[in-house]
């Protein structure tokens, strides 16, 4: 089957000018329709509708829904991190080289490259392998209501592989960063600045003596670094405050060294530096770290074979990012990312999709799927 690539990027068209930021649930759930219905049009798909909670709808796509086992297990997520207006403000567009708009590379060209790749999959191939494809709703905001039902999935997967973009250069992902993000809220006892400073208790004292603390904790050379990136607190300058936080970004390729900063943390909860200011800590979001294991590498190698036979270098990546691959790899299977096309401007009015990687990597994803199965 020869690719069109006008017909491609009409398919992807619908799937960029609508609203589906995280937790922008109407949208969520059309990406959800489109995305069902294109596996319902290919025929021999089991399709489940997974309750995600407050995100929405996720889709776990089977071609054999009663095997025990999955061969692969393909991952996307439907979701972006733009507001609603973004769609209709800076819909899809077109130049001779890249595509542009909302979730172009991030990842909605992922979603449909894996499409792509298993409507032109020989049938001989399918009927070798189990595979289960798992689109979420809440990859941006770290997964939080898609993680307990993607793992259950990846416990039975012999492989992962993940469809966000490849890098700009053209890498895939080996290896991702593990992430966390804590809010820490203190709280102390307001007083009169002029007149009875010694009656209060200051919440922004407090918060200073962590924000030290904590970034005393940062490692650059083991790659574990924690960044006080939102501070608030006080109500006036005549007033000592009574309320603080601030919201804390850790990253960390040593899942047991990111143990330890957690367990000092919440320790020194326990311990506020200024007698009187009580400390809550809340952590917003969590991803162990991607690191490739024997397995991990005999698959990388198995890519970069294939990619050779199409004439591609296929080369790889650490990145600093979190991504669902986090969240497989934890769990000993071995995992691989950026198998979606090439893209690059992430998060920003500059995402970008390049055409010409759109076939290629089609054609790879084929390729490793076919092999998967012999």
């Amino acid at each position: 089957m020869s690719f069109d690539l006008n017909a491609y990027l009409e398919e992807l068209r619908p799937l960029i000018n609508l609203d589906c930021g995280t937790l922008t649930v109407e949208g969520i759930e059309k990406v959800a329709d489109m995305m069902a219905a294109k596996y319902e049009e290919m025929g021999g798909w089991n399709i489940k509708r997974v309750d995600c909670g407050k995100a929405g709808s996720g889709l776990e796509i089977r071609n054999k829904p009663e095997s025990d086992v999955i061969d692969l297990m393909l991952i996307g997520h439907m979701d972006t991190v733009f507001p609603v207006g973004t769609a209709a403000a800076r819909p899809m567009s077109v130049d001779e080289q890249r595509a542009y708009g909302p979730g172009v590379s991030d990842m909605k060209s992922g979603l449909l490259n894996v499409v792509y790749a298993l409507r032109i999959l020989d049938k001989t191939v399918l009927d070798k392998i189990s595979i289960c494809v798992c689109m979420n709703p809440d990859e941006e905001i770290g997964s939080l209501h898609s993680e307990a039902w993607l793992k259950s999935v990846a416990k039975d997967a012999r492989t992962v592989l993940v469809a966000e973009a490849a890098r700009a250069d053209g890498s895939l992902v080996k290896a991702r960063k593990g992430m966390a993000r804590y809010k820490l809220t203190f709280k102390g006892k307001a007083a009169h600045a002029g007149n009875e400073p010694q009656n209060g208790r200051s919440a922004i004292s407090e918060m200073a003596h962590w924000i030290l603390a904590i970034n005393a904790m940062t490692n650059f050379e083991s790659g574990t670094t924690l960044n006080v990136g939102v501070v608030n607190g006080g109500a006036g300058a005549n007033i000592v405050p009574e309320h603080a936080e601030v919201v804390v970004d850790v990253r960390f390729w040593d899942n047991d060294e990111y143990a330890d900063v957690d367990q000092k943390i919440r320790t020194l909860t326990e311990t506020p530096f200024i007698e009187g200011v009580s400390v809550e800590l809340d952590r917003q979001a969590y991803k162990p770290s991607m690191v490739p294991n024997e397995k991990t590498e005999s698959l990388m190698a198995m890519v970069e074979e294939t990619g050779r036979e199409l004439g591609m270098n296929i080369t790889w990546q650490a990145v600093g990012g979190g991504s669902d691959a986090n969240l497989t790899a934890v769990l000993g299977v071995p995992t691989l990312d950026g198998l979606g096309p090439i893209g690059a401007g992430f998060h920003s009015d500059e995402e970008y999709l390049v055409l010409e990687s759109i076939a290629p990597r089609i054609e790879l994803l084929k390729r490793v799927i076919t092999k998967l199965a012999g």
